[in-house]
């Protein structure tokens, strides 16, 4: 899995940040069948940034953790097209910060969330209905899980 990643306009480069992006994309790569050379662009910014691509994708003006954008959203192709760019993942380290304080865990530990969270949107996961809610977090915490990253509480199976 290709994970390229980049920093918005006076953020710090963190290779630990890095290394769990790339961990829980290769780890959502091999649960869901995926190409080595498939790829998932990743943009690591603050809450102004994602509050501006929020008002302006979404036409929500205010900040939020994680935006997803699928490139194939709505098309035909499918995942079995190998070497293809999945899609955009923008994530707010700063609401990724206020998230773990709330939630009462460790910042890697929801960077790690709101990655497979994206990555299964990307994928076509969904959480309009309580159904469709109930599915992905089953899957995010089996992805999860599998890394290692397992709350008992499950804070977000609300």
């Amino acid at each position: 899995m290709i994970v390229s990643i980049s920093y918005d306009e006076g953020m710090e480069q963190n290779s630990t940040y890095e290394e769990v992006i790339q961990r829980c994309c290769n780890e959502v790569a091999r649960v869901y069948g995926l190409h080595e050379e498939d790829e998932y662009s990743v943009l690591l910014c603050n809450n102004r940034k994602i509050q501006e691509l929020n008002r302006e994708y979404r036409g929500k003006d205010m900040p939020t953790d994680v935006l997803s954008f699928a490139l194939n959203e709505g098309d035909e192709a499918s995942i079995e097209e190998e070497g293809q760019l999945l899609g955009d993942i923008v994530i707010s380290l700063e609401r990724t910060a206020e998230q773990a304080k709330e939630y009462n865990h460790d910042f890697i530990r929801e960077l790690a969330y709101l990655t497979v969270h994206s990555c299964l949107h990307i994928l076509g996961y969904d959480h309009m209905t309580d159904e469709d809610k109930k599915e992905m977090r089953t899957e995010e915490e089996f992805v999860l899980g599998n890394l290692g990253y397992v709350r008992e509480d499950m804070p977000y199976n609300e």
